[in-house]
């Protein structure tokens, strides 16, 4: 193949109809095979410098996810061939982020924490740097992310947010005491660090650490905690576990929280937990909202269709 005519033949350096150009662009599936595909792509990601066409190419790679694309991928991502502003980028330097964590290569791991570990990159970039970190799953993040999320001088929330989301995808032990005490120390409520700890929650839920105590416990707090989702987030993180208390901890958000969303969430769980029994210890007593009992009569009939369908 010549690549540099095929270039030309979708007018890839012509800035001035930018939807013709993406539309030939578009149009290469339907006359070349996946391989070609693969390397029409890669050339293309190495002489565009138009940030529209170079989202477009990248999405087209990232639905094909070969690993022969992850040196230009890892190029754009670190500028290393486009001499405009840093700025223009942004979003294709995050979506390449984010192509390159579905390549799961673990060669990639260096160069996305370099980004993520620069503080005077853009937020965007560094967040979707940790998210794939994340979904590669390589252990040798887990230190570096690690110290992110601790990091209180952090300028970006969010980047603690998405590192905490991508230690609970990696599942190591040692991101257990970092993420709970997170838990044990943000006590204002209602701020900026509210989405962290929902994130928190969901990681530690995800580390399924059954018999660790200080983790329970710090879930078991959360419960408390004045941001519904966060009281939402600890139930379902603790129905997950196998704790033996997670029934009689859950019970009392169904009996004594003051939010109906929370009350449905803890109804869910204990259903889930101990089956049919809680459904209608709920419709028939008389300590519960009509909107709970609404709630329970309602998955009765699921339960029963669901029987019915099953004979």
């Amino acid at each position: 193949m010549d690549l540099d005519l095929i270039a030309k033949e979708c007018n890839l350096t012509d800035e001035s109809d930018i939807c013709s150009v993406v539309e030939k662009i578009q149009s290469l599936d339907e006359i070349y095979e996946r391989d070609n595909l693969v390397k029409i792509y890669n050339y293309f990601l190495t002489v565009s410098e138009n940030s529209e066409i170079l989202i477009n190419i990248i999405q087209c790679l990232d639905r094909l996810r070969d690993n022969s694309s992850l040196t230009p991928l890892l190029d754009l991502l670190l500028m290393k061939h486009i001499n405009k502003d840093k700025d223009e980028f942004i979003n294709v330097r995050a979506m390449c982020a984010k192509a390159i964590g579905n390549l799961k290569d673990t060669s990639a791991v260096t160069p996305l924490l370099y980004c993520l570990n620069n503080k005077d990159e853009n937020y965007k970039v560094r967040l979707s740097c940790a998210d794939a970190l994340g979904r590669i799953g390589d252990r040798y993040a887990v230190a570096p992310l690690i110290e992110v999320v601790k990091d209180e001088n952090e300028k970006s929330v969010y980047v603690r947010e998405t590192a905490a989301s991508a230690l609970g995808m990696l599942g190591d032990i040692r991101a257990v005491d970092p993420l709970v005490t997170i838990l044990e120390t943000q006590k204002g409520i209602w701020n900026k660090f509210t989405f962290l700890k929902e994130r928190v929650i969901e990681a530690l839920g995800k580390l399924r650490l059954d018999d660790n105590e200080r983790v329970f416990n710090a879930l078991k707090n959360s419960l408390v905690d004045e941001s519904p989702q966060i009281r939402i987030n600890a139930i379902e993180a603790i129905m997950d576990s196998d704790n033996p208390k997670s029934v009689e901890t859950i019970r009392t958000c169904l009996v004594e929280d003051q939010n109906e969303e929370v009350k449905k969430n803890a109804l869910i769980a204990l259903y889930n937990l101990i089956g049919r029994e809680i459904l209608d210890e709920v419709a028939n007593g008389k300590d519960f909202s009509d909107a709970l009992k609404m709630e329970a009569v309602s998955m009765i009939s699921e339960y029963e269709e669901d029987e019915n369908n099953d004979e």
